[in-house]
């Protein structure tokens, strides 16, 4: 038995060493397609011929493939057979392999053969209108129906190749369309790539895909549940997982730092404690403490420690410079500093985009506009512009407002807050009649006040987004669209699959809609 897992070992160890870029799934195939030839060993390799493996891989492959094996069989060493025998045996494994072939075909490869496809297939430019081909060669983005029509022709073209083509499918194609006209088709905003700088092309090529498949796909009959514990629904802590590590690259760390001790962390945070209490701290000295005893802090939000004991035992992690320590570990990302640099690329363009093209097609979103300005009347900068975004992409969206802001009396304090009316997301507590006006804000999380004094807008907006990040929280059904629009186009969180988003089986899921806002330039 453990002569013959060797001999499995060696046949794959020598496959890989020839075609080291060889995915998995085939490597495991031309390891089966041997066996299914008679391969036992590698000594049988000499045998071997091109067009034995030509059904499982591509030419060039498969002749390298036999050249190495011959060139190690007839190395020093190894004796070589005279020719009578080299025929005989050659042509008995011809005529053995094809009887075998005949009775039992060679396997398919069905993601060899999916990936050929999309590797050979060519983007059908000659099918495109004139007037897109001429925005295409001159570097311009074509208007909403051109791509439009973009995406019908290059979708048909794909299901013509392959009847129910993948997301990576799609996604490899995208890239190739932007690889052809990046000025055309990339995702840019004021000559910012925005994630990718392919992923509106995918999102659209795949629902195109999706909807012509659902005319013809039979409608699919879920199983019937065995017991009461075989269900059809993901189990909740599978769930919560992938969510929660969406856009995280250090969710959990499995191993301390090697320069910390659990008596040194405990330290720690007894510090920070007590610095919580004096009210008066060397902000640069919390951010230390903060990042060092990140793993103890991760270890008590993944255990599910609520909310009332992390805000005992941490409490910075609520307040802007703790939660800013704690994110940039989390996502690698600087809170405050990318949401406003993305702020002051793209900013003054969405704003723009939202009153001139949005307002005129809509009737909410130029409502909002209008009530806006006459709120805001003579503000300016930076932070009355960040409301303005914030509240416009709230109308655009169609979004419940109610859920990101709760508004109360400008003097109210954190007691005198109705937490009956909260949402149990992060919400922002505006104290005045409007953001506008509003001097002072606070922050709720599970109908709790966690913060009752942000002095700056912007700070709370960063305090929210970060505690949905920091604390393991989904982003609402309500708010689904807003929140991954920012994620994506302001704070550069920008993973390729997955979602945040509270997951109701209840209520049909809509995607996010902001092609058209990624697409600006």
């Amino acid at each position: 038995m453990l002569s013959e897992m060797d001999d499995r070992d060696d046949i794959k160890s020598s496959i890989s060493t020839v075609l080291p870029d060889l995915p998995e799934s085939i490597l495991n195939i031309v390891e089966e397609t041997l066996q299914s030839l008679g391969v036992g060993t590698i000594d049988d390799f000499q045998f071997v011929q091109e067009a034995d493996l030509l059904c499982v891989l591509r030419p060039i492959q498969a002749r390298k493939l036999v050249a190495s094996w011959k060139q190690t069989s007839q190395g020093p060493g190894t004796q070589s057979q005279p020719d009578v025998n080299s025929s005989t045996s050659s042509s008995l494994l011809t005529s053995s392999t094809s009887s075998r072939s005949s009775l039992s075909p060679c396997p398919s490869p069905r993601n060899l053969l999916n990936a050929d496809w999309v590797d050979h297939f060519e983007i059908p430019t000659e099918r495109f209108p004139e007037a897109l081909m001429q925005c295409l060669e001159r570097g311009k983005r074509p208007i909403p129906s051109l791509r439009r029509e973009m995406i019908r022709i290059v979708a048909a073209e794909m299901m013509k190749a392959c009847p129910s083509p993948t997301k990576h499918a799609s996604t490899e194609i995208a890239k190739k369309l932007v690889g052809k006209y990046p000025q055309s088709l990339k995702d840019v905003i004021e000559g910012d790539v925005v994630g990718t700088g392919y992923h509106s092309l995918v999102k659209q090529l795949q629902a195109r895909i999706d909807n012509k498949k659902r005319h013809a796909t039979p409608r699919i009959h879920k199983r019937k549940s065995l017991s009461n514990s075989d269900t059809d629904e993901v189990p909740a802590v599978m769930k919560a997982s992938v969510q929660d590590t969406y856009g995280c690259v250090k969710w959990d760390m499995k191993f301390m730092p090697v320069t910390e001790t659990l008596e040194s962390q405990n330290e720690k945070k007894g510090k920070m404690r007590f610095l919580w209490e004096q009210a008066t701290f060397n902000p640069d000295e919390v951010k230390e403490l903060m990042e060092s005893t990140y793993y103890s802090q991760r270890k008590a939000i993944n255990n599910g420690t609520a909310l009332q004991t992390l805000r005992e035992e941490w409490p910075f992690l609520f307040h802007e410079i703790g939660i800013s320590a704690h994110y940039q570990e989390l996502t690698g990302l600087p809170l405050t500093q990318t949401f406003l640099k993305s702020v002051g690329k793209k900013g003054k363009q969405l704003l723009n985009f939202m009153a001139t093209v949005c307002a005129n097609k809509t009737r909410r979103v130029f409502e909002t506009l209008t009530k806006l300005r006459f709120q805001r009347g003579q503000l300016e900068g930076c932070s009355d512009d960040v409301k303005d975004m914030l509240l416009l992409l709230l109308s655009y969206f169609n979004e419940d407002e109610a859920t990101m802001f709760h508004y109360t009396e400008e003097t109210n304090q954190a007691a005198d807050v109705q937490v009956d009316c909260l949402p149990v997301t992060p919400c922002i507590i505006v104290c005045g009649a409007s953001c506008y006006s509003a001097n002072r804000f606070m922050l709720s999380i599970d109908g709790k006040i966690v913060n009752d004094n942000i002095a700056q807008f912007i700070a709370a907006i960063n305090v929210m987004f970060g505690s949905y990040y920091c604390l393991n929280i989904h982003y609402p059904v309500q708010l689904r669209s807003t929140l991954e629009f920012l994620q994506r186009c302001f704070f550069n969180i920008n993973p390729e699959r997955g979602t945040k988003v509270e997951m109701k089986k209840t209520k049909k899921q809509l995607t996010c809609s902001a092609s058209s806002l990624w697409t600006l330039r």
